[in-house]
């Protein structure tokens, strides 16, 4: 069996060549392709991947132009594999190569097109553990995601899912909403978590914000049809209340209409319909930068 393992790298310049020499080592049993793609590291990651890919035979190496983002980089490294299963691992090293056999082992008992990992304890930080839930809590709302699936980012997928999700072409990939619109054999599997060998996470708040509101706008409607129930109840009880009110007038003509309670109500509503412009100008401002033609990832330099 022939088995891709794809890696993202940013910033990954002290680790990748550790990660590479590990795979190498733990997995070769296999047949092995590593794709590595750098995101646009600013360190030396980029000498080193081209050490790699020159080393090793089975190294393929893909250096984009800017960063772009870690699906972004995913999905393009995901159009250069040609294994029958697909590994996706971090270049941190918080998830030990040899974790890959369990998730291999996973897949081959009921033929399972992905399996994602799960954790009996997670090593991040706190405030990425809390991003993570919140991300859990808002894709099993938007993605119809199963009950008690962690979308982990290490998993494995087979070829055949790997070529549906590649044909993917827009700016904004979110890899697990790839996954699950397009099949729902899926399994998990647990593994171990280690600690970050070197640096913090990569993922800051407006990188996390980033994430979500690509999978609010780009894999769910959801949001529009809870603003158009939004809408609809807030006109019933502001039509109930105006009657109301008209009501009170004519049975007690002497009572001043309220200034403050005027005031509120046109703040109150403004706010909303400011809410609801700007959730439509999201997917509208999505959809411009598609049609414009913007590109998911830019390919520098390659070395196969």
């Amino acid at each position: 069996m022939k088995l891709s393992i794809c890696i993202p790298v940013f910033f990954g310049a002290k680790t990748i060549e550790k990660l590479v020499i590990e795979i190498k080592n733990r997995l070769n049993d296999y047949q092995l392709e590593v794709i590595i793609v750098n995101d646009g590291s600013k360190d030396d990651s980029d000498k080193i991947c081209i050490n790699l890919a020159e080393k090793y035979s089975f190294v393929k190496y893909i250096s984009l132009r800017k960063n772009f983002g870690e699906h972004n980089a995913v999905l393009c490294g995901l159009g250069y594999v040609t294994g029958d299963y697909v590994a996706i691992i971090d270049d941190d090293f918080q998830n030990p190569p040899s974790e890959i056999i369990k998730l291999v082992g996973k897949a081959k008992e009921n033929n399972y097109d992905v399996v994602y990992s799960r954790y009996k304890k997670k090593k991040h930080h706190w405030f990425r553990n809390l991003g993570s839930k919140f991300n859990d809590l808002v894709a099993a709302w938007l993605l119809d995601k199963p009950k008690g699936l962690y979308l982990s980012s290490f998993k494995l997928i087979k070829k055949e899912l790997v070529d549906e999700i590649v044909r993917y072409k827009g700016p904004f990939p979110y890899i697990d909403g790839l996954i699950l619109r397009v099949t729902d054999n899926i399994a998990t599997k647990t593994v171990k978590h280690s600690d970050r060998q070197s640096g913090e996470s990569n993922y800051t708040l407006s990188k996390l914000i980033s994430l979500w509101l690509n999978m609010f706008v780009n894999f769910s409607i959801k949001p529009l049809r809870i603003a158009t129930v939004i809408g609809i109840v807030i006109s019933f009880f502001s039509f109930m209340l105006g009657f109301y009110m008209a009501l009170e007038k004519i049975i007690h003509p002497d009572i001043a209409i309220g200034w403050t309670s005027l005031i509120v109500s046109v703040l109150f509503l403004s706010g909303i319909q400011l809410i609801f412009l700007g959730i439509i100008g999201e997917y509208l401002g999505k959809q411009y930068l598609d049609q414009n033609g913007t590109p998911g990832f830019v390919v520098k330099e390659e070395y196969l």
